[in-house]
């Protein structure tokens, strides 16, 4: 047998399970190690400016993946895939691009440098419950009382996080009663937005191919965010994005958070059932604060504690109604270009 189909079969009677572990480990060590990647090059500045800045890993860390992807999803681009997509696929995929792509990623990027990565997970889970209640308004999906109950106190739990613990930059609110951090009112932000776009990608791109739907929002994206920086913040915000220090990262990166972990889900998906995804997608942010313990030291704060316990306490009830759900569904899990964007998953490194 030849070695390279040797590995192949070796790699397809790996359990589906293990390929979703491991992305959901990658997945949620990607907050920590950016913001870790970011403090080594403020250790190994270039002309007084730091090489690995949040702007810099977003675009080159996306330019990297986009290289390693192409030859992967390239196969897709070709006429007769091209010729189905409508006018309003096309449309869709822009706006996914600029949305989730180019603000979403960017909202992210920049809370990174106003507040914790506890804050960010903590307060990403604001998208699931989102996402929940617009599926029930624009999908019409039926949802059981333990969902329901469990995506309801998991919001409660976001707000008391964002309230109670917001680290710097503080914004008034309602008068000057609450105040909320910057950086966690941008994480806010981008799950409206991440909520939003699961949602468009549910009821308009179902049947574009998972190839063309990455590529396109992983260049697109990338542009427009670039233009983006240079319009907001000048055009020398990108002075040493040639930097050789920043490429060795970001490749190294690119590689293991956004392509590694990309392949190890889609892989995982293919064999496995519902209930599978949503244990490991439950699972997530307790992993995420986890490994900014172990990466950062992150010490979660007693409203960290507080608004965490809620969380979780809606998580449990969220993932058995899950389970009642998936009693009835005894297929495996369809793949779509909405799998990409799985809202309990939060951030991803792109």
């Amino acid at each position: 047998m030849e070695p390279s189909r040797a590995r192949a079969t070796f790699f397809n009677r790996l359990p589906s399970s293990l390929y979703l572990w491991t992305a959901a480990l990658i997945f949620a060590a990607s907050g920590s190690i950016t913001r870790k990647v970011t403090e080594i090059g403020a250790a190994h500045l270039v002309n007084g400016q730091n090489p690995i800045s949040l702007c810099n890993v977003l675009f080159v860390g996306n330019l990297c993946a986009l290289a390693a992807m192409l030859p992967i999803f390239g196969k897709q681009w070709n006429r007769q895939t091209l010729s189905q997509l409508t006018l309003r696929n096309w449309i869709s995929l822009g706006l996914l691009a600029v949305l989730s792509g180019a603000v979403g990623p960017g909202l992210i990027f920049s809370a990174l440098d106003k507040t914790n990565v506890t804050n960010m997970v903590l307060i990403g889970r604001l998208e699931a419950p989102l996402t929940l209640a617009l599926s029930v308004i624009f999908l019409r999906i039926q949802v059981n009382a333990w969902t329901v109950a469990g995506s309801l106190i998991a919001f409660v739990g976001v707000a008391t996080t964002a309230l109670l613990a917001s680290s710097s930059r503080m914004i008034p609110m309602m008068g000057g009663v609450f105040q909320i951090g910057q950086g966690e009112l941008q994480v806010g932000l981008a799950a409206v937005i991440f909520s939003i776009t699961t949602i468009i990608s549910k009821t308009q791109l179902q049947q574009v191919p998972l190839g063309i739907f990455t590529l396109v929002r992983l260049s697109l994206g990338t542009v427009i965010f670039f233009v983006l920086a240079q319009i907001l913040y000048g055009p020398h915000h990108f002075a040493q994005v040639l930097s050789p220090f920043l490429w060795k990262w970001m490749l190294l990166y690119s590689a293991v958070i956004v392509v590694i972990g990309q392949l190890c889900w889609l892989t995982g998906l293919r064999g496995s059932m519902p209930a599978e995804v949503a244990l490991v997608s439950s699972v997530n942010p307790l992993a995420a604060v986890i490994m900014a313990y172990f990466i950062l030291g992150e010490v979660p704060s007693p409203a960290q504690y507080t608004g965490g316990l809620i969380i979780l306490v809606g998580i449990v009830l969220s993932f058995i109604g899950s389970l009642r759900t998936a009693k009835s569904q005894v297929r495996k899990v369809q793949i779509t270009p909405a799998d990409q964007m799985e809202p309990t998953m939060g951030f991803r490194g792109m």
